[in-house]
């Protein structure tokens, strides 16, 4: 089970620094009892094996014990977005099917927002998970308080020791407008965990950051590949993570010896040239994942820091954290295709035809994943899940459960996998797995000042990699002037990842022989006609 890694570390290694934030520390030892308490009053209020627990709250050291005290009581965390608009928040809590929900004080306001918004909301149960005093006067009492645990009795709970049981679900976008959970077991994660631990050689006192937020798969390896080796683990703050200089100095004053990130985050420090001269003298290793890394944001990397190892990763949500890998040793020219690579230990990767049989070398197929990575599928959605897991038959009508990527592939001459785009809608901007169509279904409610819209890809090279256009047709003659107006709206349906980048005014959108909107030639617009593009 995933809370193993850091009991096996408290029994060891009880006075090491597990988590740092700031100021804040706490030793595996802390981690350990702390997670225990919790998981004691958890099973004092009733939570029963496989009931969902929100984690409406900021990523701190606090929030990773309640993920190890809710896995060790049987329950199954959800990570919320607190900065996601209200409304979308709303949708996943209804979706899960909370037991109950932990709220901090950086989350005090958002959660009386909600109840505002769906008063019955109020009736959930709720853990106070912090050190100050509980919410407001007018709100329901919680079933307890982060304070209650130092009454509670220190048993080391494993309500649950079945490796198939869920975890957590992690929420993504949905193209009809309803994020989809995806759920993830403790298989899942050990599966990758075990496999990058031994093969990225993390060692006993390394130095780890966490760049991504707890909703976001990354964070996962970051946690317990740090609790497996028995490294320390370091919160990157919210507030830092798009500032290049406060990057760079956070990785050098902390000694980082590994880094794991969305490309993006890498192409802001190379952008503005933000590696010290004399580069960070303790790295050994950076790991991107969730999107392709432009290369000349890589060149830049790899020929500022010749002694650091570089890998891609690459897998979905459905597939936990990343299902292949490509070391890259050498700096690439301008011409070169980064591999997604080989398979890590317990994944396949298929590349099929439409008759669902291997293509040739080189030839571009529908890509697949099967495998312990697996999720069972998609929360309470067995339509979904039919649909994108599916049985293929292998030989001797011997048949394995593989999960369709809707990503095109091809495999070269040394069986490495290179990755073609997508065949759908679904794009990955700054790491996010976005769906088109869920922005189009929140444009629907701007209908009043838009004829049509279109969403599309832009990509517009360099060290951006792929942003969101919009293009439109208003309703009035000043419909140049709309795009802030849409902004503003969508901003109240749509987390800021998602909100397009690029806006472009029509009289009408051109279209195909079919009649239907031709999106390639907007995506084509939006990259080569930069100056009648209006930046969101």
């Amino acid at each position: 089970m995933i809370y193993d890694w850091s009991r096996k570390q408290a029994e060891k290694n009880g006075d090491q620094i597990a988590i740092t934030l700031y100021d804040e520390n706490i030793t595996f030892r802390e981690l350990e009892r702390e997670s225990n308490r919790l998981a004691e009053c958890l099973v004092r209020a009733g939570i029963k094996p496989g009931d969902r627990v929100g984690l409406l709250m900021e990523k701190t050291p606090a929030t990773i014990v309640a993920m190890l005290g809710i896995g060790k009581a049987g329950g199954v965390y959800v990570p919320l977005d607190m900065y996601s608009p209200d409304e979308r928040l709303l949708l996943i809590i209804q979706a899960a099917d909370l037991h109950c929900m932990f709220v901090d004080h950086h989350a005090n306001d958002l959660y009386h927002s909600l109840v505002c918004l769906q008063s019955d909301l109020s009736m959930m149960p709720i853990v106070w998970w912090s050190e100050s005093s509980c919410l407001c006067e007018d709100t329901t009492a919680p079933l307890f308080c982060r304070s209650d645990l130092q009454s509670a009795n220190e048993v080391p709970h494993q309500v649950v020791r079945d490796e198939d049981h869920p975890a957590h679900i992690l929420f993504t976008s949905g193209s009809t407008g309803q994020p989809k959970g995806v759920v993830i077991t403790h298989r899942n994660i050990g599966t990758f965990v075990n496999w990058a631990v031994q093969y990225f050689k993390m060692q006993q006192g390394e130095r780890i950051s966490c760049h991504s937020p707890f909703h976001f798969d990354l964070s996962t390896f970051d946690i317990f590949g740090a609790f497996a080796s028995g490294s320390r683990l370091y919160l990157v703050p919210k507030e830092i993570t798009i500032h290049p200089r406060k990057l760079s100095e956070f990785i050098d004053k902390n000694r980082l010896h590994q880094w794991f990130s969305v490309p993006s985050a890498l192409s802001y420090l190379a952008r503005f040239q933000s590696i010290p001269e004399g580069g960070f003298p303790h790295l050994k290793r950076i790991l991107w994942c969730g999107e392709i890394f432009p290369l000349p944001s890589l060149q830049y990397w790899m020929r500022s820091l010749p002694n650091v190892e570089f890998t891609n990763l690459y897998g979905p949500t459905e597939a936990t954290i990343a299902s292949s890998y490509y070391t890259v040793h050498v700096v690439p020219d301008n011409s070169t295709v980064v591999p997604i690579g080989t398979a890590c230990d317990g994944e396949r990767l298929l590349v099929l035809n439409h008759s669902m049989q291997p293509v040739q070398i080189d030839e571009v197929g529908d890509l697949y994943i099967s495998g312990s990575g697996l999720s069972p599928g998609y929360w309470r959605d067995p339509s979904k899940t039919n649909e994108a897991f599916i049985q293929h038959t292998i030989s001797d009508g011997e048949t394995e459960r593989i999960y369709k990527t809707g990503d095109l592939a091809s495999v070269n001459q040394l069986g490495q996998i290179l990755f073609h785009g997508r065949l759908d809608d679904q794009i990955k901007s700054r790491g996010y797995r976005i769906e088109l169509g869920e922005i189009e279904v929140a444009l629907g409610n701007v209908q009043d000042i838009l004829r049509e819209y279109a969403v599309v890809p832009v990509r517009r090279g360099g060290f951006e990699g792929t942003s969101i256009g919009c293009a439109y047709v208003g309703t009035g003659v000043e419909s140049e002037d709309l795009a802030p107006i849409i902004k503003q709206i969508l901003s109240k349906k749509l987390p800021a990842y998602m909100i397009p980048q690029f806006w472009n005014s029509y009289s009408k959108l051109p279209r195909n022989a079919n009649g239907k909107i031709d999106r390639k030639a907007l995506s084509d617009r939006f990259e080569n006609e930069k100056k009648s593009v209006i930046a969101g």
